[in-house]
């Protein structure tokens, strides 16, 4: 339990000024209800209901949790229907609310939005949009970390920076059932036992993002990449394998080989392993296993990044990975955690995916709109 606790403790935010501002309005709400409930405690009707629901919430302790809770008068979305069994968006009904905006910032060479956007009921996600200043309709590369990250490299400044320096935009999120999104579950489901559920509405949201770009008319749809690592490289994988609209990705250490990855990877708590392995969760997972859909890749450049000292996806996992990149692929290797840093250090991780991406063919380029 320590360490599942510390895993919680790890999705809490740490807001910036900006998005307290943004959720003020909801204090308001909070205030309305505590009056109500203080007026009601002074009804001869109080203790007498108080009674009721505690019994009830005793007898709620042997009851399946509750799905998420959302406000019951939201009905944008009860026309939505999720296929978990697939990546590919066409199976299911989304239907995207207007994006809130929380914010937009303005720095000396580049700018910031945030924003809510929502496709399905009581799970809104918060998207970072940077831009660099002075291009009209810059290349974009998407970023998607593997869990439990969150979203507090989208709120630094060096992050902003170093993403739009080069005149790229930046798109960040993070994926389901991780960080803001971790919310209105019994600490029992997370995002690996919630595996299947976590990586095919996490496949769509990568979609449904890309739908929500192409209306902004302010950045170059047709130089789309995606940088992505852990879990969020295996939510990549299987998003580009459905979706041609990511021209370049860039997949660092995905997890996969569920069978492999289940049994050995230390990730995985001790304690909830042999539910991991059984032959229900894996028939589950198996069709949202990176190794089967790796070869299905449609983006035009692949590069998968192994950093063989990494050891939550294991030597056995890892090996098969990399026997199912495409032929046309480039694989590159760490052998070692300094040889990795290096690289980072020296500011070159994002040099392969942005060469690339200024390689595209200006053919490629869809006709300005009129």
């Amino acid at each position: 339990m320590g360490e599942r606790f510390k895993r919680v403790l790890a999705h809490l935010e740490r807001n910036s000024a900006d998005e307290i501002r943004w959720r003020l309005h909801s204090l308001g709400n909070m205030m309305r209800r505590m009056l109500l409930l203080l007026n009601w405690m002074r009804t001869p009707v109080f203790f007498p209901a108080l009674l009721l629901l505690l019994s009830q919430i005793a007898a709620a302790q042997f009851q399946p949790a509750s799905p998420p809770i959302a406000d019951p008068s939201d009905t944008r979305f009860v026309d939505v229907k999720e296929d978990w069994t697939s990546p590919f968006l066409k199976t299911s009904r989304l239907f995207a609310a207007p994006p809130l905006v929380g914010y937009r910032n303005d720095y000396p060479g580049y700018t910031v939005e945030l924003l809510q956007v929502q496709w399905r009921f009581g799970d809104p996600i918060d998207l970072y949009v940077m831009r660099p200043k002075g291009i009209p309709n810059p290349p974009v590369i998407l970023y998607l970390y593997g869990y439990p990250a969150d979203t507090d490299r989208f709120k630094s400044e060096d992050f902003q920076t170093a993403v739009t320096k080069d005149g790229f935009a930046a798109v960040g999120f993070v994926s389901a059932l991780t960080g803001h999104r971790y919310h209105d579950r019994p600490m029992r489901e997370w995002f690996l036992s919630e595996l299947q559920e976590c990586l095919a509405t996490s496949a769509h949201d990568v979609q449904m993002v890309l739908d929500y770009l192409a209306t902004r008319h302010d950045l170059d749809m047709s130089r789309v990449g995606m940088f992505a690592q852990g879990s969020g490289a295996s939510i990549a994988i299987l998003t580009s394998a459905v979706d041609a609209r990511i021209k370049v990705l860039d997949a660092l250490d995905p997890w996969g080989d569920w069978p492999a990855w289940m049994a050995t990877s230390p990730f995985v708590p001790e304690e909830e392993r042999a539910e991991f392995v059984r032959p229900e969760f894996q028939a589950k997972v198996a069709l949202l296993d990176p190794v089967d859909w790796l070869p299905k890749i449609q983006a035009k450049k692949f590069r998968l990044q192994d950093a063989t000292f990494e050891v939550n996806t294991p030597k056995v996992a890892k090996e098969k990975l990399r026997a199912a990149v495409p032929e046309a692929a480039t694989v590159t290797i760490y052998k070692t955690p300094e040889e990795f840093n290096t690289v980072v250090r020296d500011k070159k991780d994002l040099e392969w995916i942005q060469r690339e991406l200024r390689s595209l063919a200006d053919v490629e380029r869809p006709a300005p709109s009129h």
